[in-house]
């Protein structure tokens, strides 16, 4: 044998051993890739799972400014809402917050390198103090004092 036969050879063993050693199961490996979703806790989504997948975000902004701009509240696309059925418990028990990687919302966003702005404001686990500005708010009542200083000019002293 010569040297080159043994070399390719050696080549093509060491090539099959590296294949059988990766190969196992290739559709575990992909799902291994996607993020981890945690289901909700009720039968059901407000809406077919796939269309809130592709939609959240126009319900949640148009929710948003139905609420901000015409004091429309509904429950059905309500971030504390989706909040409190999609809790994701940590090893504590207790619900994580939006910076942990395990968040329901937190799960899909770092995956696709999306931004998540509504914690600014927003609790992100249920049964969290409301937040206005960074501050933490004991209660709506507060809250909306808060918010009515700062509209009338006395929040940017």
């Amino acid at each position: 044998m010569t040297i080159t036969r043994i070399i390719c050879s050696l080549f093509m063993i060491g090539i099959l051993l590296i294949g059988f050693g990766t190969s196992g199961d290739v559709a575990a490996q992909e799902r291994s890739l996607l993020p981890s979703i945690a289901k909700g806790k009720g039968d059901k989504c407000v809406l077919p799972t796939d269309y809130m997948r592709r939609n959240h975000m126009d319900l949640l902004d148009h929710q948003r400014d139905e609420t901000v701009l015409d004091g429309v509240r509904t429950k059905q696309f309500s971030l504390k809402g989706c909040v409190s059925c999609h809790a994701v418990k940590g090893s504590d028990g207790t619900a994580v917050t939006v910076k942990d990687p395990k968040h329901f919302c937190a799960s899909c966003h770092n995956y696709a390198a999306v931004n998540i702005d509504c914690f600014d404001c927003h609790a992100s686990r249920p049964g969290e103090n409301e937040q206005l500005g960074g501050l933490r708010l004991k209660s709506k009542k507060k809250s909306v004092a808060a918010l009515e200083s700062y509209l009338g000019g006395k929040g940017n002293e």
